[in-house]
């Protein structure tokens, strides 16, 4: 099942996520994959739970698109649920990135290029694994939408003032996407 995608403005894209319980979604495993599902269909490299609306730490990445830069990253796809980030290391480095809930909007984006994750996979298998490079950078860029913060948030405060159209825009339906979306105010515009 394909959900819409959370646009920018939504409240729900700015709340801290809860963890969750086994006990509480013992459907986890189809909810992976119809997030999945939603993310190809928009084709994105990662999604995450409040990008479908739902307050939770869980996002899903498939970072298998870079393995021609990186061939590590051939058939890397993975859920993450309950992550905790414990460190990010390296010098910060430099990516264009864009955002389903923000479409038509890419920003240069500094992060760290190795980060360690604690998280449990779909199967509720806890990992303490180490990432880097591609895979890092969406995997942070995931879990920032589970602690409630967007790739907007790491601009200047000139760069997003000179945005601030744009994202009103998007919070409105004045975006053309060739995937379902909802948003937060009355569509105007269009």
């Amino acid at each position: 099942m394909k959900f819409p995608i959370i646009a920018y403005g939504d409240p729900v894209l700015r709340r801290k996520a809860p963890s969750i319980e086994p006990a509480e979604y013992p459907h986890i495993k189809q909810l992976a994959d119809d997030m999945f599902e939603t993310m190809y269909a928009a084709r994105g490299v990662g999604l995450a739970a409040p990008q479908v609306g739902l307050s939770m730490r869980l996002f899903v990445i498939d970072a298998s698109v870079f393995d021609d830069e990186e061939p590590a990253l051939k058939n890397f796809k993975k859920v993450f649920i309950n992550a905790c980030v414990l460190e990010e290391t390296g010098e910060e480095w430099t990516f264009n990135e864009g955002c389903l809930s923000i479409p038509d909007i890419r920003e240069d984006v500094s992060r760290k290029p190795v980060i360690k994750m604690s998280y449990y996979d779909e199967d509720w298998k806890h990992h303490e694994e180490t990432f880097s490079g591609m895979a890092a950078r969406i995997i942070q860029h995931e879990y920032d939408h589970i602690e409630g913060k967007l790739f907007t948030d790491k601009l200047s405060p000139l760069r997003r003032r000179l945005l601030e159209k744009k994202l009103n825009d998007i919070s409105r339906g004045i975006v053309d996407v060739e995937y379902k979306m909802k948003f937060p105010a009355a569509k105007k515009g269009r």
